[in-house]
């Protein structure tokens, strides 16, 4: 059994709690929060603490905190002998106090508190210093998931990238065409079919050959027609959208 505390309460931590509670080979011993304001989204059967001397012995340690505290709170816990890995896709693990065994457990998925996921699909970045180290957060990783890569941190760095654009980006266009929609009392139930249509499309398509519309078509009077039509931000996302896509066909 891979003994393992959880230090952290939020969404990452929440479906981590979850994934490694049902893992067949691992003992989820513990998790650490600053506070008990999250507690109900984590299954009460977990030990917790909030205290980080209460921290019991184990193998590997799972800081699943915000990437800009990861750095300054190992220091505090510079007195863990376990294996102390973070699960940040774009913080390095050099980050990580230099007194600790260190590493990085990347989970490749976007998580909301209280939406369910199948963990064997999420894919998962492994990092570590050495061989050792690597294979037991490999024996960890794959007790979770069914997708586990080895990466080292400019991997990471920009595997985590590509999934901003991937989709952040990608969510940050369906609100901009929801307030499209909004503005012309239009429901945005209209677009969710096309939006689960390309998802799905790309996910055995390539997303060079899966690419539509007027900019790939190089549509003239659609794409004035509708520059024309917008305003402020929306129509410099347009613009550079459409030239970008243009440019990248015409080669």
């Amino acid at each position: 059994m891979i003994k393992v505390v959880l230090l952290g309460s939020g969404n990452v931590a929440s479906h981590l709690a979850n994934a490694l509670a049902s893992a067949a080979n691992v003992d989820l011993l513990q998790r650490y929060g600053r506070s008990e304001r999250n507690n109900s989204f984590f299954d009460s059967g977990i030990p917790f603490t909030t205290h980080l001397n209460a921290l019991q012995k184990a193998d590997v340690y799972i800081i699943a905190i915000n990437d800009d505290s990861i750095e300054g709170f190992s220091k505090s816990v510079e007195h863990l002998k376990g294996l102390v890995v973070h699960t940040s896709g774009s913080v390095p693990m050099a980050a990580i106090d230099n007194k600790l065994r260190k590493g990085v457990l990347y989970p490749v998925q976007t998580f909301s508190k209280g939406k369910a996921l199948d963990f064997k699909l999420v894919p998962l970045a492994l990092e570590t210093e050495n061989e050792d180290d690597y294979r037991l957060l490999y024996e960890l990783g794959t007790s979770i998931s069914d997708v586990v890569i080895r990466v080292n941190s400019s991997q990471r760095e920009k595997l985590h990238l590509s999934a901003v654009f991937a989709n952040n980006f990608s969510n940050y266009m369906f609100l901009t065409a929801k307030d499209i929609c909004d503005d012309h009392d239009l429901s945005f139930d209209i677009l969710r079919p096309i939006i689960l249509e390309t998802a799905q499309k790309i996910m055995n398509t390539d997303p060079l050959i899966a690419q539509t519309g007027p900019a790939r078509r190089n549509d003239s009077k659609v794409i004035e027609k509708q520059l024309l039509s917008l305003e402020g931000e929306k129509k410099e996302i347009y613009r550079v959208l459409t030239n970008a896509i243009k440019k990248r066909y015409q080669r």
